[in-house]
């Protein structure tokens, strides 16, 4: 018997499937030499086992054009951690960006994440401290000269010299309780938190091994080119997941860090638009990658069958094969949010099914799991409902298989299973002895099974939408739009959804609510471009400073549904 306070579980469960779908859809894999792009200065002098890098326009009128988006709690958050930053890397080394730093430095300023020193065994994990460097290039050599000379004589007492392979090194005295760096080579003012990360920067300027030189990283670059983009991105895979494995809980084999060595890395490009903020990103395998991707853009017509009013969406194009990549992906990922083998077990103890022989073999067509709010009028004690809808490659197998899940609903958890119809169309509902809790499934257009949990929403998408998801303003405001063949989508209305804190989702910080707070959509498309590479695209639609807000307590259902007469009734 189900108790009374776990009538929200399948609606939490569900809406955390969603959030978990919306990772996932950031998983989707790139494409292959087209264009070559421009690579940053700083990325010519930084190490090549970089962890992390980004490097940032210093032009003022994108700065100013930052400033405009969001709320004033969220700029000052921003200012505060961008003080904190330039605290950290030019302050204590004696600059002031203003003053030192501003009347010469280029157009971009590359600061990289550098992780421990790796010992020499190839599948060895890095140990100790990172080291954060920032690499400023020298757009007005004389001008720099004289500025950081001046600069110099305040700050003689703090710091000592030395040579390292020829070149002058200024840092901390041994001693000092912060470890700060600087060095010049040539037209770049190298800055830092640690002297080995100085040391690496002038290993890499004498011919070690630079993130420019990286395989196919100028080819990424190239594909996601864009007209003076106001930062680029670059994230180490190998490396980074290396370095998450040396601080997880979870122990892996050898074997399995050796199958990170197959993937290279993902960078973005980041644009600054007139509602928000674009991120064009690329992944791509190493060159002797035994892996291969398969090129499938499948993912078409599912925003189309769902309502204008939708909160959250995700889709892809091959439920079964996104499955198979993420089980391969959780091998070798030490932060793996859900284990696989647990799932599996979970929904075998649960439902009596084997996720991989009786229910993904007939989930190869499109997918998508959307939470959508519950209908004016309709009595409900859930504020909204999760439908998930997938494309039968089998019908009758899937037939079987939701047959065998009705058995256990009524004869395990006693529910209620039966036929009905819902605006002429046969389906099957699930009722709580409990109350308050409705599930329905059905198909769509022959072939196209849904399941809806928690609040009656089914009756928004039987036969179809009265208004569709894709035809809204929201939506098609805060999607990319870039992306022609895709195999995955994400949408999340962040002011219905998250802001007005009327559903039951994770609690956020309130410093994690200050941000949430100046976003009004995320939308992401994501599509494979090659057997060794993926694209996808990024659009945070922000708020503006200034303009008026509506995020106070807007309604989640902004849009009427149909009537109550519609919702889901049993046959007689």
């Amino acid at each position: 018997m189900l108790k009374k306070n776990k009538r929200p579980l399948i609606l939490a469960l569900g809406t955390g499937a969603l959030l978990l779908g919306g990772a996932l859809a950031y998983w989707l894999l790139v494409q292959q030499n087209i264009l070559r792009g421009n690579v940053p200065e700083g990325a010519k002098l930084v190490p090549q086992d970089a962890l992390f890098a980004v490097s940032v326009s210093t032009d003022e009128k994108q700065w100013q054009q930052l400033r405009e988006y969001g709320t004033p709690q969220s700029q000052a958050a921003f200012a505060k951690q961008l003080q904190q930053l330039e605290k950290n890397l030019l302050t204590a080394n004696g600059y002031d960006y203003q003053q030192d730093i501003k009347p010469w430095v280029g157009k971009e300023v590359t600061i990289a994440f550098l992780p421990p020193e790796t010992p020499q065994s190839p599948n060895a994990i890095p140990v100790g401290q990172q080291s954060v460097v920032m690499v400023l290039p020298i757009n007005d050599p004389l001008q720099a000269k004289q500025v950081l000379e001046r600069a110099r004589p305040q700050t003689a007492n703090k710091f000592v010299e030395r040579d390292y392979k020829g070149i002058k090194i200024r840092e901390t005295p041994s001693g000092a309780a912060q470890k700060f760096s600087t060095t010049l080579l040539e037209r770049s003012l190298v800055v830092s938190t640690d002297p080995k990360g100085t040391e690496r920067i002038i290993d890499t300027y004498k011919g070690a091994a630079s993130l420019g030189t990286t395989p196919g990283y100028s080819e990424a670059l190239g594909r996601i080119r864009a007209t003076d983009p106001f930062a680029r991105l670059y994230f180490n895979v190998p490396v980074a997941t290396a370095v998450a494995a040396a601080n997880s809980a979870r122990s892996l084999p050898s074997q399995n860090l050796a199958s990170l060595q197959e993937k290279q890395g993902l960078a973005t490009s980041v644009m600054l638009q007139p509602e928000g903020i674009l991120f064009k990103g690329v992944s791509w395998l190493k060159p002797n990658s035994e892996n291969k991707y398969a090129v499938e853009n499948n993912a078409k017509i599912m925003s189309r069958r769902l309502p204008e009013n939708t909160l959250m969406m995700t889709s892809g194009g091959n439920l079964e094969r996104l499955w198979q990549d993420y089980v391969k992906g959780a091998q070798s990922n030490p932060i793996i949010p859900i284990n696989p083998e647990a799932l599996k077990a979970g929904i075998k103890s649960q439902l009596g099914l084997d996720l991989e022989q009786d229910l993904l073999p007939w989930m190869r067509g499109e997918f998508s799991l959307a939470l959508i709010p519950a209908p004016k009028g309709v009595p409900s004690n859930l504020g909204a409902g999760v439908i998930f809808m997938v494309q039968a490659s089998d019908r009758s197998r899937a037939e079987k298989s939701l047959q065998q899940i009705d058995q256990v609903m009524a004869s395990q958890y006693q529910f209620q299973v039966q036929q009905g119809s819902l605006n002429n169309q046969p389906v099957v509902n699930w009722t709580s002895q409990l109350g308050g809790l409705a599930a329905t499934h059905g198909w769509l257009d022959g072939n196209v099974a849904f399941l809806s949990l928690g609040a009656p929403v089914a009756t928004t998408i039987v036969p179809q939408p009265q208004a569709m998801l894709s035809d809204s303003e929201l939506f098609k405001q805060g999607m990319p739009t870039e992306l022609n063949a895709k195999n995955g989508s994400f949408f999340i209305d962040v002011d219905r959804t998250i802001n007005t804190g009327n559903l039951a989702l994770p609690q956020f910080s309130p410093d994690q609510k200050i941000f949430t707070n100046a976003i009004r959509s995320i939308g992401v498309t994501a599509g494979i471009s090659s057997d060794r590479s993926s694209r996808f695209d990024i659009f945070v639609r922000t708020k503006k400073i200034g303009e008026p807000s509506n995020s106070g307590k807007p309604s989640i259902s902004p849009t009427p549904q149909s009537s109550p007469q519609a919702s889901p009734t049993a046959s007689p």
